[in-house]
């Protein structure tokens, strides 16, 4: 078993402290039998310190166990899942401190109660297994919930994105474009920009860019693809991770390389530090403000800050989620994003990420998402347009969405567009705000009668509207809810 040095300790400590409870002997006990005083048996057993050879001899004697039993790192099958978790990156790789943490403290309590943790854990990893959760899943997981928990704001990168205008003496007017952050790229940081040579390399015919590094500068090889837009993107986030000194970083936008936390982590900021030079808050607040004063629903001034802002819809609606909670008091959002292949009815949400509270859509295995959401239908509708219209266009559709089993509104926002890079592949991005009352307040264009309302579901596996004319599955997961339920009634009659 492959366990990081610095949990050596702690598995002696586990081991020390079950041979203790197996053996019926309290710690005074085993102080007495062994000599040592308590207080340096109970530090032992949290994991703080590791013994001499002579005091480790004196525990194996009190205790009637041989030395070798003692140190071995093998632990007793009760605690093999906490073996997996310390044999794991987990502990190591996950910066326990940004989700306030003490990786003291948590090891404190996988020591004080070790059998019923272990339990626990072992719930967890057979979970994770039977839903093919991997390393890499698991470390987007913790960055989604590392960016809720700040509601996906970062005042520090967000000064650092000032300040890196103000040292390139950027107009405040002036938004930048791939052309003026090239520049930076290839003469500040001597970077040599290039098309991906597709024939050369089949497989990177999929991604956006390739960062190869080098002693007299990196090598960006970029999609040809690409628009315009989506390479001031990357440059921007190049930027970032020279402008914020991130090291261990991602070279490809695949993310298929990812292998620690802090990859993603960085990518992340790096990412962030592109949108906040490319979308200025002091520019975007204003305009926002502006839009929800609108009486009416105009998707048309939402497309055309998409490009004054010189940006893609993902980005643009990231960047307002950035904005809504601290400068808006909305902080009941979720973000998402769908795939879907034109002229198939199979769905793929790639992305999510929920602010605040949880909300709905979450990603789903195995079921079928409702084909009520705006952000499904508006993949419908580009499917048929670009029928008639090949050339690449930006959709906006907006619905009020009532879900049905808990009443909750939301204002769902959603743009679809076909992908640059892959052929059929059409990709919708959506914003879903909760509508309180505070929030109704904010949004003055709410009550106009172009914006349908819907109710909606989580899933047809789970959905109770029978006479849903877009269901494509039978609800067999509320069916089976419904038989359980059934089945207690009756046992607690015959009980009675």
């Amino acid at each position: 078993m492959a366990i990081n040095t610095d949990n050596v300790k702690l598995v002696f400590g586990l081991k020390l402290k079950q041979l203790r409870l197996d053996k019926g002997l309290s710690l005074s006990e085993l102080s007495q039998e062994s000599g040592l005083s308590l207080s340096y048996i109970n530090e032992i057993e949290k994991g703080k310190k590791y013994p001499k050879s002579d005091k480790i001899i004196a525990l194996a004697n009190a205790m009637d166990v041989d030395y070798d039993t003692l140190v071995s790192l093998k632990l007793s099958k009760r605690l093999e899942p906490i073996s997996e978790l310390l044999s794991s990156n987990i502990l190591t790789e996950l910066p326990l401190e940004l989700f306030g943490i003490d990786p003291a403290n948590l090891l404190e309590i996988l020591s004080d109660a070790p059998t019923k943790i272990s339990a626990f854990v072992g719930t967890l990893i057979e979970i994770a297994r039977n839903y093919n959760m991997s390393i890499e899943k698991f470390y987007f997981s913790a960055l989604r919930t590392y960016q809720e928990m700040h509601d996906n704001y970062f005042e520090d990168i967000e000064l650092e994105a000032e300040q890196f205008l103000a040292i390139y003496q950027v107009p405040e007017t002036l938004l930048l474009d791939e052309i003026q952050l090239s520049e930076i790229l290839v003469n500040k940081y001597n970077y040599k920009i290039e098309n991906i040579n597709e024939k050369a390399n089949p497989e990177f015919a999929s991604i956006r860019s390739l960062t190869i590094p080098g002693a007299q500068g990196h090598r960006l090889l970029m999609n040809p693809n690409l628009s315009s837009v989506q390479r001031a993107f990357i440059y921007g986030r190049e930027i970032g991770y020279h402008y914020l000194n991130l090291k261990n970083r991602l070279h490809t936008t695949a993310l298929v390389e990812a292998e620690s936390f802090e990859q993603l982590l960085n990518n992340f900021k790096a990412s962030y530090f592109a949108s906040a030079i490319i979308i200025k808050r002091r520019l975007l607040i204003p305009q926002l403000a502006a839009f929800f004063a609108l009486e009416t629903w105009q998707p048309e001034r939402l497309i055309a800050m998409i490009h004054e802002f010189n940006t893609t819809p993902e980005s643009f609606f990231y960047r307002v989620s950035n904005v809504l909670p601290n400068y808006f008091g909305i902080n009941q959002i979720f973000f998402s994003r769908f795939n879907n292949f034109a002229g198939q009815n199979l769905f793929d949400m790639t992305k999510e990420m929920h602010i605040s509270r949880k909300h709905y859509p979450h990603t789903v295995r195995d079921e079928h998402y409702c084909r009520r959401w705006v952000a499904l239908t508006i993949l419908n509708d580009l499917a048929e347009m670009t029928e008639i219209k090949p050339e690449s266009t930006i959709l906006c559709k907006a619905q009020k969405s009532t879900y049905v089993d808990s009443q909750d509104d939301y204002l769902v926002i959603s743009f679809a567009q076909p992908n640059v890079t892959t052929p059929n592949l059409n990709v919708s991005v959506s914003m879903g705000i909760y509508l309180d009352d505070a929030t109704k307040e904010k949004l003055n264009f709410l009550k106009d009668p172009a914006i349908p309302s819907r109710l909606v579901n989580q899933t047809c596996e789970r959905c109770s509207l029978y006479d849903c004319r877009e269901r494509i599955a039978a609800p067999i997961i509320l069916q089976k809810k419904y038989k359980n339920e059934a089945l207690r009634k009756a046992l607690k009659r015959m009980i009675k």
